[in-house]
């Protein structure tokens, strides 16, 4: 089980919004290779990274920033947000990317995603960003008429390295991640399932290592961990079993 800390970049920075809204960007830190390195240095395994702006824009626009931050750690990196065509693609993974993360095109060009998969296996995760239950693209402010389950279905036998499925309406509001619907998902698609969305504190992470939960990748934590309501230490200890919360942790 691994726990994702999250890099969402907006004009070259690491920040963090809350419900998708450009417009409540909270910046965390000014250099989002210094903040990669951290992570590294605290004990996480992989990195989460989303280019904000390049989702709304349709192409990449930090990707000064991600080439900071993917020499700044050693850790694999997965990248979201405006990426759309087999050459960006190549490119990001050409430039030392672990896994590219394809969102709307997984909507608009489902066949470009299976194509990519078959170009580079292993390599390729989806992204399916939730609004009410409706899928949602271009950066979560166009909703579509997809169901979720519907969505992942489509990529079922494909080559899909992960989905990362995130509850928008949870999103950067610390109310914690929708198990429910998570775990349906990952019950009802053979695609290994990765949690996102709302992530608030160590009851989450308890949470993860329910049997219920065990189908899942992992997580994606964000606001939780640069607020401090989660000590990356104890969190990764308790995903290992080296660590033993305190019962009643999940009433």
């Amino acid at each position: 089980m691994i726990l994702f800390p999250a890099i969402d970049l907006k004009d070259g920075k690491c920040v963090r919004l809350k419900l998708g809204d450009m417009a409540t960007a909270t910046v965390y830190n000014e250099d989002p290779a210094a903040q990669a390195k951290a992570f590294e240095d605290q004990g996480f395994s992989w990195l989460h990274v989303v280019d904000l702006n390049g989702a709304f824009k349709g192409q990449s626009v930090n990707s000064a920033a991600v080439g900071a931050i993917l020499k700044a750690t050693k850790n694999p990196v997965q990248l979201g947000g405006g990426i759309r065509t087999i050459p960006q693609i190549e490119d990001w993974l050409d430039r030392g990317l672990a896994r590219v993360i394809l969102g709307t095109v997984a909507v608009r060009d489902p066949d470009l995603v299976k194509e990519a998969c078959r170009l580079f296996p292993g390599r390729i995760a989806v992204g399916i960003d939730a609004k009410g239950g409706k899928v949602a693209v271009e950066g979560w402010a166009e909703a579509s008429e997809l169901g979720v389950i519907e969505l992942a279905r489509k990529f079922e036998g494909a080559g899909v390295a992960a989905i990362i499925y995130t509850d928008i309406d949870r999103d950067g509001v610390l109310t914690g991640i929708n198990w429910e619907s998570t775990i349906d998902l990952a019950n009802a698609v053979s695609i290994p399932v990765i949690a996102s969305g709302g992530l608030a504190s160590l009851a989450d992470i308890v949470r993860m290592t329910m049997p219920d939960a065990q189908k899942l990748e992992g997580a994606i934590s964000g606001r939780a961990l640069y607020d401090g309501r989660i000590d990356p230490a104890t969190a990764l200890a308790i995903l290992s079993g080296d660590y033993q919360p305190p019962k009643g942790m999940l009433d």
